[in-house]
């Protein structure tokens, strides 16, 4: 049974809520309820919404640009001296084939941000408001909507915040050289990123804007944890193009299965997100005095 907090205390990020449920107990319990919930077939059907939109939208973009973006790229490539050098290089080395793999890779791996955005805001926009309804239904149906954000509120919050991600990618990408680093640095942004979008998005619609404060002051660090967790289970898909070659001939099979991998990771963090924010919400309403002392 879920606690019911009775006080409050500061903490270091603010006031902390006293017996509200402990934070790893909500982020478990709402892991392994997300997951259930994201295997339902209603879940997986919607799940094919955005990725049909985004197959679409990059099969359009490829057939009209492709060719003359990879040749382009090639192009400026080979009036970047440094870069003319290592092809030579490389060519020497027998491994000219190289050369011919460089910008379609290049191409798919400035595209891979785009995507993962893309899929974000279509699973924020067009299946967390659902998805929310489905679990307040199953969970939480004597629960209170006192709304505290509209959808522009969100749209703004979700681009300008999609806008701070990608420009801290391309401002961080000369750390990328270092190993350790291209293993923690993207998976921290857009973990930043889908902490601050499904945030807001889950608690909207429901929670006032008060309320929405008072949960953040204490459960800031764990919803930072769960959009990290989701940056990390996000990259897996940009593994595929480590395989060179290979990853471009079979490109137009491994696209679409990375952008519906991309959809059903959001639509797990969605999922994680509602049964975590909701159920905390729901155990903050039981102490009517709690906001006056945040």
């Amino acid at each position: 049974m879920t606690p019911i907090p009775t006080a409050t205390a500061n903490g270091p990020t603010g006031p902390r809520l006293l017996d509200m449920p402990s934070g790893l107990s909500l982020f478990m319990d709402a892991f392994w309820r997300a997951l259930a919930y994201s295997l339902r077939p209603g879940v997986m059907a919607l799940s094919l919404v955005p990725l049909v939109l985004m197959v679409g939208t990059t099969g359009a973009l490829a057939y009209f640009f492709w060719e003359s973006g990879v040749a382009g790229l090639g192009e400026w490539l080979a009036e970047w001296a440094l870069m003319d050098t290592l092809l030579r290089w490389l060519g020497h080395a027998g491994l000219s084939n190289l050369r011919t793999v460089v910008s379609p890779l290049i191409i798919l791996m400035l595209a891979l941000p785009l995507m993962v955005l893309v899929a974000l805001l279509a699973v924020a926009w067009l299946m967390t408001p659902a998805m929310v309804k489905v679990v307040v239904q199953r969970r939480f149906p004597a629960l209170e909507a006192r709304p505290g954000g509209t959808f522009l509120q969100s749209v703004g919050l979700s681009l300008g915040s999609g806008l701070l991600a990608l420009l801290a990618l391309v401002l961080s990408m000369p750390l990328w050289l270092i190993p350790p680093f291209v293993v923690v640095l993207p998976p921290l942004i857009w973990g930043w990123l889908t902490y601050r979008v499904m945030t807001f998005d889950v608690l909207a619609g429901h929670a006032s804007a008060d309320e929405r404060r008072a949960l953040l002051a204490n459960y800031r660090w764990w919803l930072i944890a769960m959009g990290v967790i989701t940056g990390y289970l996000g990259a897996a898909p940009g593994l595929v193009w480590a395989f060179g070659a290979m990853a471009i001939v079979f490109a137009p099979l491994l696209l679409p299965l990375a952008i519906w991998v991309y959809t059903y990771v959001f639509v797990l963090s969605a999922l994680w997100f509602a049964h975590f924010c909701l159920a905390a919400l729901a155990a903050l309403r039981h102490t009517p005095d709690i906001l006056d002392a945040t």
